[in-house]
């Protein structure tokens, strides 16, 4: 798996937010995880080895899998604004790469995009998160009328059952996961069944990324982190892929 985060900090923006890793991980290291500023990777997809066997040669090389892009933000935050065009050019450059770019921000995407943009880059996913009913039924009906070539929606951290079937028309993969760190509020199985079987219904790929930190079994018991992968394995989920 490649990724390209070329810009890092951003500001909370919805429930899914309350507990973010990337303020987390700032926190541990006392930087502000709401200050923006490029990475020494902004320009990674366009950089080239200058010496040995590799000269001239791509740093960043497909390896089967996407390029999973601003991971540490939010590549239509408002501060990217002036930067984001480069960036746009950079994917552009690399039709090689598949770019997988996640968004809480699907408002803005009408407005961040590229004058040749089109109905959407082929080497270019979009993927819209939905943590509850309300961002669902907010951003999901916006994110399914957008020219993107390729979308796809997450659900994660999943807060409450959720029902996203009126928006599964085009919809290429749903990723499903609980929340992970020592604050996580609690995913139950249940609701991953739910979310699943509207999936299914559609027939559209679902995957159970994570269970996360807190999991509700189908009895409605906190199980312990030695135990939960087994409650989603007995359940008929493999964790990490699709089902």
């Amino acid at each position: 798996m490649s990724s390209w985060n070329p810009w890092h900090g951003c500001r909370k923006f919805s429930p899914g937010c309350l507990n973010c890793y990337v303020y987390r991980m700032d926190g541990k290291f006392g930087r502000d995880p709401s200050r923006f500023s490029l990475t020494s990777a902004f320009r990674l997809p366009l950089e080239k080895f200058r010496g040995g066997k590799k000269k001239g040669s791509y740093k960043l090389q497909p390896d089967g899998d996407a390029v999973y892009t601003c991971f540490s933000s939010d590549f239509f935050l408002e501060d990217a604004d002036q930067h984001r065009p480069e960036a746009w050019n950079a994917i552009r450059l690399r039709p090689d790469l598949h770019f997988f770019i996640p968004t809480k921000r699907i408002h803005r995407f009408a407005d961040c995009l590229p004058p040749d943009w089109g109905d959407g880059y082929a080497n270019v996913t979009i993927a819209c998160t939905a943590e509850n009913q309300a961002m669902a039924d907010k951003r999901l009906p916006l994110f399914i009328s957008l020219p993107i070539r390729h979308r796809e929606i997450i659900v994660e951290p999943m807060l409450e059952k959720m029902d996203i079937s009126p928006h599964l028309s085009g919809i290429s993969h749903v990723i499903a996961g609980g929340e992970s760190g020592p604050e996580a509020r609690p995913c139950h199985l249940q609701w991953i069944i739910s979310l699943q079987r509207q999936c299914k219904a559609a027939n559209v790929p679902f995957r159970f990324k994570q269970t996360g930190a807190r999991f509700i079994n189908e009895k409605g018991i906190l199980v312990n982190v030695a135990r939960r992968c087994q409650q989603c394995l007995a359940a008929g989920y493999r964790l990490g892929s699709s089902v």
